[in-house]
C-alpha cells in the first residue's frame, strides 16, 4: 500500500466518510482546511483512497468556486465583486491591489506573502466595496486605502 501524504487524522476522516452519501465534497473540504487548497498530489490522493477516477474528483475540485487550486498566500486577500460591491467599485479595488502587489487575480507574490482572489458576496453588502485580508473584514474600502491597509499585513 502507498504512503499517505496527508496526516493520520485526516487519513482517519477519510476512512470514516469514505462509504457515506456526498462524502466527496466533505473530504475535499476537509483538505482544503488542512493545506489551504487542494493540490494535485492530494486530488490524486482522494482518488487512490476512494478507489474514483480523478477526473470526478477535478469536476468538483472545478465546478464549485470554493475550492483553491492554488497555495494561497500568507495573507490571502479576497475582494468582493457581488452586485453591491462591484456598483460600490470593487473592481476599482482589485485594480488597485493588482497594480500596489504586482498580482493578477489567482496570483501569489514572489514571496509568497499576498494572494488575490475575486469573490461573489461576503456578505456585508452594507459595507460595500469589501475586502477581507485572511478573514479580517475592511468595509467602504477606497482606492487611497490600499496601501495603508496592505502595511498592516507587511
Amino acid at each position: 500500500m502507498a504512503q499517505s501524504i496527508f496526516s493520520d487524522e485526516l487519513n482517519a476522516f477519510i476512512s470514516e466518510w469514505k462509504e457515506k452519501p456526498g462524502n466527496l465534497i466533505m473530504i475535499l473540504h476537509r483538505v482544503q482546511e488542512e493545506f489551504g487548497y487542494v493540490s494535485r498530489e492530494a486530488a490524486d490522493e482522494v482518488a487512490r483512497q476512494l478507489g474514483i477516477p480523478m477526473a470526478t474528483i477535478w469536476g468538483v475540485l472545478t465546478f464549485y468556486h470554493f475550492f483553491k487550486l492554488n497555495k494561497p498566500g500568507k495573507y490571502n486577500i479576497q475582494v468582493c465583486l457581488g452586485t453591491a460591491c462591484y456598483l460600490k467599485g470593487g473592481d476599482i479595488i482589485v485594480e488597485e491591489l493588482g497594480k500596489e502587489l504586482g498580482l493578477e487575480v489567482g496570483g501569489l507574490t514572489d514571496d509568497g506573502k499576498f494572494s488575490l482572489e475575486a469573490v461573489r458576496c461576503v456578505g456585508c453588502c452594507g459595507l460595500a466595496p469589501v475586502m477581507t485580508i485572511s478573514g479580517e473584514v475592511f468595509g467602504k474600502v477606497t482606492k487611497d486605502q490600499i496601501h495603508g491597509i496592505l502595511d498592516k499585513f507587511a
